[in-house]
């Protein structure tokens, strides 16, 4: 495969596109210095975010919950959009039809100006109210530890599908229609292991779509999509556009 002239019939490709979706995973958010939160290295105080993300941690001890998001938030905060995210920017400003569904919770997307999205897995910067569930914006670094809403004094949790948790219907909706209508998708730093967003590909592939993968290494869906490249978000997407 020669990798120019690859580049060069996807940009063609895109350049004659309608419609375009784009599925983003940890690997671009990576590109940012930000870490997977899983595995050894993101262990934090002896607990695993699988003992931390779950409505029964949070009922069971909501100050060490929002003790670890607290931290996680203070992380973020000093992380920016790499040229991946701009590129994407660019290429909703491009696009005639275009959304972006992401896994991340970083917020990263929409700092780089991304308005057509869908956080499938919700937002490290907003918080919901348990109470009277209104869900809004905050950026506090660090946050109020318990946090209350101001509107009932309900505490607020933050906004994250948590392990045991349903993905928002509207988001599901909105990307399973983005998927459903695309000529183009493009994954890009997923590696197609959690679902649904693992079966997305195979999605758009079956209403017709050319489907792009962009990832650092090979990935299940590798051999399923019509092409797959492997290396960093950052310096791959970008080149969709060149």
């Amino acid at each position: 495969m020669n990798i120019e002239n690859t580049f060069a019939e996807i940009r063609a490709r895109i350049a004659q596109a309608k419609s375009i979706t784009v599925l983003t995973g940890a690997g671009i958010s990576a590109d940012s210095g930000v870490p997977t939160f899983r595995g050894a290295e993101g262990l934090w105080k002896n607990f695993r975010p699988e003992e931390l993300a779950s409505p029964e941690a949070f009922e069971r001890d909501p100050m060490l919950v929002w003790q670890w998001y607290n931290w996680r938030r203070e992380l973020l905060a000093t992380k920016s959009p790499n040229p991946g995210h701009h590129a994407l920017a660019e290429l909703e400003q491009r696009a005639k039809n275009f959304w972006l569904i992401t896994q991340n919770v970083d917020g990263l997307h929409a700092a780089a100006g991304i308005q057509k999205l869908s956080e499938i897995h919700g937002n490290i910067w907003k918080v919901r109210c348990t109470s009277c569930r209104i869900v809004t914006d905050n950026h506090d670094v660090p946050i109020e530890i318990l946090p209350y809403c101001p509107s009932c004094q309900g505490l607020l949790r933050p906004h994250i599908v948590w392990f045991g948790e349903s993905l928002n219907p509207e988001d599901l909706r909105n990307s399973y229609d983005a998927l459903q209508s695309c000529e183009i998708l493009i994954i890009i730093g997923t590696s197609g292991a959690v679902y649904p967003a693992a079966s997305f590909g195979s999605v758009a592939k079956d209403h017709g779509a050319y489907v792009i993968e962009l990832n650092l290494d090979p990935t299940p869906n590798s051999d399923l999509v019509d092409v797959a490249i492997q290396g960093r978000a950052k310096d791959l997407v970008p080149r969709l556009l060149s």
